[in-house]
């Protein structure tokens, strides 16, 4: 876990002062990485009984699609109200 987290780019003062900005681009970019991020989920989460993941925007859409597939699971996007043109 420590060498994902080195891949993870600290933004300093974004979107505001004060405030540091968790970058996973670099992660996304990363094939080996974010199959490493993928399984680390499905490690902790796999063996429980899960209906569905439920992500909230926007990341959590990355990461809880994908381990909604390796989990064998529907998926659940959650966005602020009217965001999305059907009720979650």
């Amino acid at each position: 876990m420590e060498e994902l987290k080195k891949i993870i780019r600290d933004i300093p003062d974004f979107p505001k002062p004060g405030i540091l900005f968790k970058d996973i681009t670099p992660l996304l970019n990363d094939p080996r990485a974010f199959q490493r991020a993928v399984d680390a989920l499905v490690e902790r989460h796999g063996g429980k009984t899960i209906d569905r993941i439920v992500g909230i925007e926007s990341r959590g859409f990355i990461f809880g699609s994908a381990l909604a597939y390796r989990l064998g699971v529907g998926f659940v996007p959650v966005r602020k109200p009217g965001k999305l043109p059907y009720r979650t």
